[in-house]
């Protein structure tokens, strides 16, 4: 089994909290790892009809069965657990007695939020990241159009699998289960045109209006099915930053995909060949590099630490992050041969920001590594190794 980075903060907080809580994707390794890390609990998943329907008619009986606590897999589909919970750590008053894990932020947070507020510490497991998977031999001889057409998600390492069948299913899987479970969403082939319009806009300035003018759907329509792509952990929405100085920026956020190699299937990539010369290449590594910086943040418990930055003019930084008060900016370049137009947004930003080019990088898709005047370049394999940041 690859260790997950966010083992060790799980297992603070599982001393120091009643309930602990993790959301993530589906099939991005939740059930393996809270197995792993409480081998000693019973553990029940609510996707078996037949324990579900005794937690949904029954909570309190299904719950007094399991007096030290108890592991609750997609627990989102019984929330008339959760007051229930409540009322048993509040009388108690035992940390580490139950583990919720879900699928579905969106639904399990509306729940927490209502009953488990300060009784649970919340944690996010994406699919592996880059610093949990270079860990493994087969990794040392692959290429980063083969990391971004495979994608990271865990089954795919822990077993053969053909990855365009994976990803179809995937696909298919999240939007007739998951995405019916959030919402009624009565025409599901317009939802899937959707999310293919979304993978084709990767990278870009999100204009809801013409997104949803292509799709054929209301302008409200498209912020509603927005927030199912991401409280289900398939697209993040880059937030641009400016604060503090020239407010005179662009106010829309980017979008991006949390794992290049669902969003390759969705953009008909089937090879790593085809990915070198498409079109959307420097946006799916985009979406590779930041998607990375989002998992570290996770996985050290941080969030809201990622944005870019872009005046009306066209100036822009692809990914500002900012810790401790401390603002790194990063230029994203998925070519693997370093030029000095590397530098511009950088040499502009720091200007008029006052950042210093200490705090400067740049994240490419070749080998080396090396300090120049203007910043740092950074090859994509030590990207998170080598900032240390978190």
């Amino acid at each position: 089994m690859i260790k997950r980075d966010i083992k060790n903060k799980i297992l603070k907080f599982y001393k120091e909290y009643p309930v602990i809580s993790l959301i993530g994707p589906r099939q991005s390794g939740k059930t393996t790892l809270i197995k792993n890390l409480f081998p000693n609990k019973p553990y029940v998943n609510l996707e078996d009809v037949e324990t579900r329907e005794f937690a949904l008619n029954d909570p309190k009986g299904f719950l007094s069965q399991y007096d030290n606590g108890l592991i609750i897999d997609e627990a989102q589909r019984a929330p008339e657990l959760f007051s229930y919970i409540q009322v048993i750590v509040d009388e108690k008053k035992e940390n580490g007695m139950y583990i919720l894990s879900g699928s579905q932020n969106f639904l399990l947070m509306e729940k927490i939020s209502q009953s488990l507020a300060g009784r649970t510490a919340i944690f996010k497991l994406l699919p592996f990241s880059l610093s949990e998977i270079s860990k493994e031999k087969t990794f040392i001889n692959k290429s980063i159009d083969d990391i971004l057409h495979k994608g990271l998600y865990p089954r795919l390492y822990d077993k053969k699998m053909d990855i365009n069948f994976y990803y179809s299913n995937y696909i298919q899987t999240y939007i007739e289960r998951d995405v019916r479970q959030i919402r009624n969403i009565g025409n599901l082939s317009k939802f899937k045109n959707f999310l293919n319009l979304c993978a084709s806009r990767t990278g870009q300035l999100l204009n809801i209006s013409s997104l949803a003018n292509d799709c054929g759907v209301t302008y409200h329509t498209a912020i509603d099915w927005l927030s199912i792509l991401e409280a289900s952990f398939i697209i993040y929405l880059l937030k641009p930053h400016y604060k503090n100085y020239n407010k005179r920026v662009i106010k829309m956020p980017k979008i991006y995909f949390y794992d290049t190699g669902l969003l390759c299937s969705l953009l008909n990539i089937i090879d790593s060949k085809q990915l070198k010369s498409h079109y959307l290449r420097g946006g799916i590594f985009e979406s590779f590099v930041i998607s990375e910086f989002i998992k570290d943040g996770y996985n050290n418990g941080l969030e809201n630490i990622a944005y870019f930055w872009r005046d009306k003019i066209g100036n822009e930084i692809d990914l500002l992050l900012e810790i401790s008060n401390k603002l790194i900016a990063i230029e994203i370049k998925s070519s693997q041969t370093i030029t000095e137009d590397y530098f511009k947004g950088l040499k502009y930003y720091n200007k008029i920001s006052g950042n210093e080019s200490a705090n400067s990088y740049v994240v490419y898709g070749g080998s080396e590594i090396q300090k120049r005047s203007y910043g740092n370049v950074i090859s994509w394999k030590k990207m998170t190794e080598k900032f240390n940041f978190l």
